[in-house]
């Protein structure tokens, strides 16, 4: 019984709510079905105890009315006007067994020249409980179902046993019957709805807490708050203060990542610093291989601390920047740059928009990528950020350059990688923004602008409001 009903759950077992609705409701269903079943044969037994009650009592007047006159069987006279009427439903018969059949005596007006059959067709079954009175179905002389009541007895100066029956058309009993089943089944249905009802209001208010935690917890996972401080029922309330507790500490492991990697960079900047210097000093072959390799290695340098400091703030919770005052500043600081080149830079982003990250990260992968399309463009450089859904946001860089065939614009991504060597850099730009990007959980895809030149599209994390 249990892996069925495990089987019927399974589709529910994700939501905690379904799942306490779905138990409640079989098991309320169950016992409203058992009672109604119950209910339904209790009304259906006692029904049929009062019809037959009225049967035994008809039975009854028949054996205590009957007489011998003259060896003749004489039926009393009936007061029912019921039974004068041709196939009414109401009927007796007094009867004398013959073989296994019965031979009339005296009927109702209401039978004809019909007789009431034996139980079973077979009278015999009458004597072997002879004094006591046998309930049985039979067909009536118009086809009705009839309940029948017959009683073998004997009389006062004959010889052979006597049988009277008594029959009435159980269609009104039948109907009560399913008027009753139909009245139960609606009001169990009623019933079973209302129960349903209440379960999910109760689970529903049940469980509150533990959906405010839930939204609690976003809040801090989107920086609108910094820890869980409602106050919750005992059940709950262990979770929350180990919650705080582990918030804690992932701060503190981030803290510890940040300082790790300032000294980090501190301790290879420094060396690298003193090679360069060391080598402009004493120019020469080996001067120039020395200050080739250590520009090389900086550079890997950067590129690695970059993407350990991303790694590291994507760890955080609550930091977010809006991102329409970085494009701003980028803007006007672009178009100073690329004074006679650029004739705009122009943008576009809701002020309520917001990146779920530092705004050092947003500013460099913003500043990269808009200061590669005014690098390329021909005039125009045209930025849009807006809301992807509640996760995420979308920031798309476009120029009217040159643009990237297709198969170069996996090649750009490549560490070093550079398509045009007369161009300034070190080729590392949109490798570091992709590495940053796919440190949030983002990702950037190249194309086709309809400026003519090459769009990037960036997926990044966005803070909730």
């Amino acid at each position: 019984m249990i892996a069925p009903l495990g089987r019927a759950l399974a589709p529910a077992r994700r939501s905690l709510v379904r799942r306490l609705v779905g138990l409640a409701a079989i098991w309320s269903l169950a016992v409203l079905a058992a009672g109604g079943l119950a209910l339904t044969i209790f009304f259906a037994q006692s029904s049929t105890a009062r019809f037959d009650d009225d049967l035994s009592v008809t039975v009854d007047g028949l054996l205590a009315g009957t007489s011998d006159e003259g060896g003749r069987i004489t039926a009393p006279i009936s007061d029912d006007p019921r039974t004068s009427r041709t196939y009414s439903g109401e009927y007796w018969e007094i009867a004398t067994p013959n073989g296994a059949g019965l031979r009339a005596e005296a009927r109702s007006r209401s039978l004809w020249d019909q007789s009431l059959p034996p139980p079973d067709g077979d009278a015999r079954k009458l004597a072997a409980v002879q004094g006591k009175t046998v309930f049985y179905v039979a067909n009536g002389p118009s086809g009705q179902r009839l309940r029948v009541a017959a009683l073998q007895g004997r009389l006062p100066g004959i010889a052979t046993p006597v049988v009277f029956m008594a029959a009435e058309d159980r269609a009104p009993l039948d109907r009560d019957v399913r008027t009753f089943v139909t009245t139960v089944a609606i009001a169990l249905v009623l019933l079973g709805a209302g129960l349903i009802a209440a379960v999910i209001v109760q689970v529903r208010v049940g469980l509150e807490p533990l959906f405010a935690l839930r939204r609690e917890v976003a809040a801090v996972r989107t920086g609108r708050t910094d820890r869980v401080t409602g106050e919750y029922p005992l059940e709950l309330e262990l979770l929350a203060t180990e919650l705080n507790a582990l918030m804690a500490h992932n701060q503190d492991v981030v803290e510890r990542q940040r300082t790790h990697v300032g000294n980090l960079a501190h301790a290879l900047k420094t060396p690298l610093s003193v090679l360069l210097t060391e080598a402009d000093q004493r120019p020469g072959p080996l001067a120039e291989v020395v200050t080739r390799q250590s520009e090389a290695m900086r550079r890997q340098v950067d590129h690695h601390l970059r993407r350990a400091r991303a790694a590291a703030r994507n760890q955080g919770l609550g930091e977010h920047t809006d991102v329409a005052p970085v494009l701003e500043e980028l803007s006007r600081t672009l178009e100073k740059i690329f004074r006679g080149k650029v004739s705009s830079v122009d943008w576009e982003c809701p002020d309520e928009l917001s990146f779920l990250g530092e705004r050092q990260d947003l500013l460099e992968i913003a500043g990269t990528l808009m200061e590669n399309a005014c690098k390329w463009c021909a005039t125009r450089v045209r930025v849009n950020a807006e809301p992807l859904d509640e996760r995420w946001l979308t920031l798309t860089v476009e120029d009217d350059g040159q643009g990237l065939a297709e198969e170069q614009r996996a090649e750009v991504l490549k560490r070093g990688a550079r398509l045009d060597e007369n161009a300034p850099g070190s080729g590392l730009g949109l490798s570091i923004v992709d590495e940053l990007v796919r440190a949030y959980g983002g990702k950037m895809v190249l194309g086709r602008s309809r400026m003519g030149g090459l769009k990037l599209e960036l997926t990044l994390p966005r803070a909730e409001g």
